[in-house]
């Protein structure tokens, strides 16, 4: 994910609601009187939330039909009854498999200090059953000012991951891991990041654990000297979820082919890559845009995201070609290449979500970006591990196996559509793997088994 600014979330709510679209926008740093970024020596690389955006219109008071978005707004928006219809997740509910008995792990700073109350106005307004958000706070969190703008930006984009995560696995526990940010040698927030994980890893907490959040490879220290120790210093929690048989998840930003400066002032004007997205032992869920009605059919197949932002993909410069992908060298090449799967991410298409952590902004905003991406596809691995009657784990290597088998669930996107983004021309979507959307997207009725199968002969 490329640095991002919060949504701009201003003036009072009337009829008790404010309506938001949250889109992928060039913007200025992130700022906090509680954190400061590294001047000295090393680059300023930062954790930040994928979820930024602008006020289109005010005085909503509840959700409109798709229809109506597009004639008030000119944009698709999209509930969770028509993502359900259109990833086919229906019939695994009718079956049974909801989620149920296991652990979805949402890993975000500062957190929201309403997030349980704003699930269960979400869950309400779409007749779904709310479930309890369980709060782990990791170090000295501060307390929640609304008029701190990197806070505001982490609690939309906390809102975000807990309801997106809830609408695909709705009897899935959810446990959000707030951090309290701090400045550690030039790498903010990831350290405080990765010992949270790792805790509740240790303390086998968590079957799936989702991250929105990223920093360009490049802004890391050593990085233009060719050393790379201070992003293999970090993943140790990683090395620990393969031990334990977690899946680690990670959207794979917003920049298309390109990402954020240090500064987050600008984009690199060539092709590069983030991080944990580019990790080898993190799935990168990268992003589409679904083209739905309003019962959730299809009128179009989905294509790449790339309105208000593109989903991220292309080549690590620190990781090599991982065994898993080596079926796709010839579009990887020598790296590791991003992402392995995609969801829905496009603000033309974005999701309805309710918030309320701001006082003087209350109510339905629609959001894009991969930080939906992610946890809605933390919620289908929750399926699979229901289904399979064990973690499936790590997944990648199921993923780059199962794309080559029929009735697997995977949906190739391949319209031709790219994630070229500020002038750094991306890649399209083509028959088979490609660094736009993956391997595709899925058919949640096939692909959940499909999935639960290849984790037992893994």
């Amino acid at each position: 994910m490329r640095t991002t600014r919060p949504r701009s979330r201003t003036g009072a709510a009337t009829a008790g609601a404010t309506a938001l679209v949250a889109a992928a926008v060039i913007a200025t740093p992130l700022s906090s009187s509680v954190t400061v970024a590294s001047t000295q020596a090393v680059p300023g690389t930062k954790a930040v939330p994928a979820v930024a955006g602008h006020q289109l219109v005010s005085g909503v008071s509840s959700p409109l039909p798709s229809e109506q978005c597009q004639a008030k707004w000119k944009i698709a928006c999209y509930s969770p009854i028509q993502y359900r219809q259109a990833y086919n997740l229906n019939p695994l509910y009718r079956s049974g498999i909801t989620g149920k008995g296991r652990t979805i792990v949402i890993v975000d700073s500062f957190g929201s200090p309403t997030v349980q109350h704003d699930l269960d106005v979400y869950s309400k307004q779409f007749g779904l059953k709310s479930t309890k958000v369980q709060v782990e706070k990791w170090g000295h969190v501060p307390a929640f000012d609304p008029k701190n703008s990197d806070m505001t930006g982490w609690a939309g984009e906390t809102t975000l991951d807990v309801e997106m995560a809830h609408a695909v696995a709705p009897d899935a526990k959810i446990v959000l891991v707030e951090t309290a940010v701090a400045e550690t040698e030039g790498v903010t927030g990831l350290p405080e990041m990765m010992s949270a994980e790792k805790s509740l890893i240790d303390r086998g907490v968590g079957d799936v654990i989702t991250q929105s959040f990223g920093a360009t490879e490049n802004t890391f220290p050593g990085f233009d000297k060719g050393d790379f120790s201070s992003i293999g210093k970090l993943r140790y929690a990683f090395k620990d979820a393969a031990r334990h048989g977690v899946t680690v998840l990670a959207s794979s930003g917003d920049g298309g082919a390109t990402d954020s400066t240090a500064d987050g002032k600008g984009y690199y004007t060539k092709r590069v890559n983030s991080w944990p997205s580019s990790d080898p032992l993190v799935t990168s869920i990268g992003g589409t845009q679904l083209h739905l009605d309003d019962k959730g059919d299809r009128t179009a197949p989905e294509s790449v995201y790339n309105d208000y932002g593109a989903g991220g993909g292309g080549q690590s410069h620190v990781f090599h070609r991982p065994a898993f992908q080596n079926g796709e060298k010839k579009v990887v090449g020598s790296r590791r290449g991003t992402p392995d799967i995609s969801m829905a991410a496009a603000v033309n298409g974005g999701a309805w979500v309710y918030s309320s952590y701001d006082p003087t902004a209350v109510g339905w905003d629609v959001s894009g970006g991969t930080s939906e991406a992610s946890p809605l596809f933390s919620g289908i691995v929750a399926l699979a591990d229901q289904a399979a009657g064990h973690r499936v784990g790590d997944i990648n290597k199921a993923l780059y196996t199962l794309v080559h088998r029929r009735s697997s669930g995977i949906v190739d996107v391949n319209d031709g559509t790219d994630n070229s983004y500020q002038g750094v021309t991306g890649y399209p979507a083509v028959n088979g793997y490609d660094m736009a959307t993956g391997v595709g997207t899925v058919d949640a009725a096939r692909f959940v088994p499909a999935l639960a199968r290849a984790s037992r002969h893994g």
